[in-house]
């Protein structure tokens, strides 16, 4: 057994056109999964599956809206006609429509941050498990955030939202363990993303941030893809209802 070796498994991962999901795709690409790269656009899922490709990777795109449901099982389906199997789901794509107090939300930003970020992953998983589950076993790995575990006084539903998909894989971790199949989630601290830009571009933010941080800096995609790929593979197969924090200690180290 190669403790990190991903041959022959079929991944899928949602948000995977840029940032963590992107590098998360590249990754288990280059440990020789063959990776569904999927998000709302298929020109730009196109040119990671071009990159992949080039790299000797394999990959395929399939466009999908995370909030409408036939699309979901639409990439359940799509990949099990193409590969005949599905070994590793990666649920990344989330949104955050609104920035500010939960005094002051309105109740579709509500409706729209919960109903993607929690039950479309939910929706993915019953369509998916059952596959992986058939393909005798696999991982789960839902991407959420640090701000699962702290309140905040401008990102309040979005952290909501992340704390539910602690539950979420807790709950399926259960559900699932009897068929060989561990269902996990990341918590990125702050990463250098295009989601995250209105965070790390604000002087003040970064600063504080930076002050946490142990480590000194904010994250990049690959910091977080290496905790993707460790949790999908081998190495990775007696953990399993966990939420695995990255985030360069700032959850632990108290300062500022």
């Amino acid at each position: 057994m190669t403790l990190f070796d991903l041959s022959g498994r079929v991944a899928v991962v949602t948000g995977s056109s840029k940032g963590i999901g992107r590098a998360i795709a590249e990754r288990m690409a280059e440990a020789g999964a063959k990776v569904v790269v999927s998000s709302r656009k298929a020109p730009v899922c196109e040119e990671v599956v071009a990159t992949i490709t080039k790299a000797g990777g394999t990959a395929m795109t399939i466009a999908c809206n995370i909030g409408h449901k036939e699309q979901l099982q639409a990439l359940v389906d799509g990949t099990l006609k193409q590969w005949g199997r599905l070994d590793i789901l990666v649920c990344n794509a989330a949104v955050n429509p609104f920035y500010g107090s939960l005094t002051d939300i309105p109740d579709d930003a509500f409706d729209r941050i919960m109903g993607s970020n929690v039950r479309s992953n939910h929706w993915l998983c019953q369509m998916a498990l059952p596959h992986i589950a058939a393909a005798g076993g696999g991982a789960v790995i839902i991407v959420s955030s640090i701000g699962g575990l702290r309140g905040s006084k401008t990102l309040g539903t979005y952290a909501i939202s992340k704390a539910a998909d602690f539950q979420l894989a807790r709950n399926l971790s259960v559900e699932w363990g009897s068929k060989n199949i561990t269902v996990n989630s990341i918590a990125p601290g702050l990463v250098r993303t295009d989601f995250a830009r209105a965070l790390w571009e604000d002087p003040a933010r970064l600063a504080t941030t930076l002050k946490q941080s142990p480590l000194g800096r904010i994250g990049e995609p690959d910091d977080i893809a290496g905790a993707a790929v460790f949790l999908a593979a081998p190495a990775g197969r007696f953990v399993t209802g966990q939420v695995l924090v990255v985030d360069g200690g700032v959850t632990t180290s108290g300062a500022g």
